[in-house]
């Protein structure tokens, strides 16, 4: 089966912080002793549908504790998510339609499964026991909780102190999601550091409704862009989605520095402590380049959302455009109207996000026309095809007519 010491060390990896360890500890040694599985719950509100590998650190998690004898409860809030998660929001969060919620929910269903073992996994939609919660059930669920607690979670207090509007349904959303696992009768339940409030939530719902069970509490970092300072984003332009394609997936995986790549071993690969502690070794001695274990974690994420064919693919294409020099075998085309300025032809063959832009590149050295490097940033491109290349992995053919 497996050694509880070893179980452990594996599951706090890369956390920010448990509550209830021993409760942990307890149900993975009551697995190995009766083969009793325990329920582990994680929530999921379908605000967005296509998730990124900042998203995926707790599924990682979940699979995880899959391995230890955990039944993973795949929470997705279709009722609190037309309310709208107010953590860490300055102001109320605008209500998802029905139809929006259930088709982002799919979406996350069909992606998580490419990490969660599925004969493992009960997807639960919390409308299920809410809906039927009534009026009555919900002013009974008031009463559980009182204003001054509420205001003791941070965003609810800056916003208070600063006279910001918080709707009375914002602070339903942490009564909602603790009671989430009385009826799911979780025995733990997994998340964000910016989610610690809810969380704790789900303990004291528990004892108060008398479920028999108080949850263990196990919170995960949010994990960093590829920046290496803010929080995986798609707004920040910084982010590895899961459905990008192979070829994109593996040039920002190598674009990783050093240190972050280690931080992305801990919290995404699927490589026990052990065996990253040997690739550290070994780059440390010098007897692996850090590009050599990047490349590894870039194949190991591909196959992970593609497959191992991919993976190989988008490795051979990477080293044929980076050490060969070459141009990437499939670039998109545009055909543009001439004479056309360079800096303007950079944005309309969206390698540039603007003139200003294409001008500073052009002056770094970072512009290529046809593998040439260039330097008059008010070249005119006249009739004929071009190459155009910005740093060393943006593209693009351009017809200009």
């Amino acid at each position: 089966m497996f050694d509880i010491k070893e179980a452990m060390r594996e599951i706090k990896r890369g956390t920010a912080e448990i509550i209830d360890e021993e409760r942990i500890e307890k149900l993975l040694k009551n697995f190995l002793e009766t083969g009793e599985n325990y329920t582990v719950k994680a929530g999921f509100d379908p605000t967005a549908p296509d998730l990124h590998l900042g998203h995926t650190v707790l599924i990682q998690k979940l699979a995880l504790f899959q391995q230890y004898g955990g039944i993973v409860q795949f929470l997705i809030g279709d009722f609190t998510g037309m309310i709208g998660d107010p953590t860490g929001k300055n102001e109320t969060r605008k209500k998802l339609d029905r139809e929006t919620v259930e088709k982002n929910a799919q979406s996350y269903k069909e992606q998580v499964f490419k990490i969660l073992d599925p004969k493992k996994t009960e997807v639960v939609f919390n409308s299920t026991w809410l809906d039927k919660l009534g009026a009555a059930g919900l002013v009974e669920l008031t009463t559980t909780f009182n204003v001054a607690r509420m205001l003791e979670r941070d965003d609810f207090d800056k916003r208070y102190k600063s006279q910001t509007a918080i709707s009375i349904s914002e602070f339903l959303y942490p009564l909602l999601q603790g009671y989430d696992s009385v009826a799911l009768k979780s025995d733990i339940e997994l998340g964000g550091t910016d989610q610690k409030f809810n969380l704790l939530m789900g303990r004291t719902l528990q004892r108060t409704y008398n479920t028999g069970k108080e949850q263990a509490v196990l919170m995960m970092p949010l994990l960093e862009g590829l920046d290496g300072v803010n929080k995986m984003s798609k707004s920040l332009n910084n982010y590895i989605g899961v459905t990008e394609e192979p070829n994109t997936m593996f040039g920002k995986v190598l674009s990783a520095s050093d240190e972050l790549m280690w931080r992305y071993y801990d919290l995404l690969s699927t490589r026990s402590i052990a065996e990253i502690e040997d690739l550290k070794s070994e780059v440390a001695t010098g007897s692996m380049h850090p590009k050599a274990v990047k490349e590894h974690l870039a194949c190991e994420i591909i196959e992970r959302f593609h497959s191992q064919e991919d993976a190989l693919k988008a490795k051979e294409e990477f080293d044929r455009v980076h050490k060969q020099s070459e141009i990437p075998s499939d670039i998109k085309e545009y055909a543009l109207e001439g004479p056309l300025w360079i800096a303007k032809a950079l944005v309309d063959a969206k390698i540039s996000p603007s003139t200003s832009q294409s001008r500073r590149d052009i002056k770094q050295g970072a512009v290529k026309i046809n593998q040439e490097k260039i330097s008059d940033e008010q070249l005119q491109l006249q009739t004929g095809e071009y190459i155009l290349q910005v740093g060393k992995r943006k593209f693009a053919k351009v017809k200009v007519s």
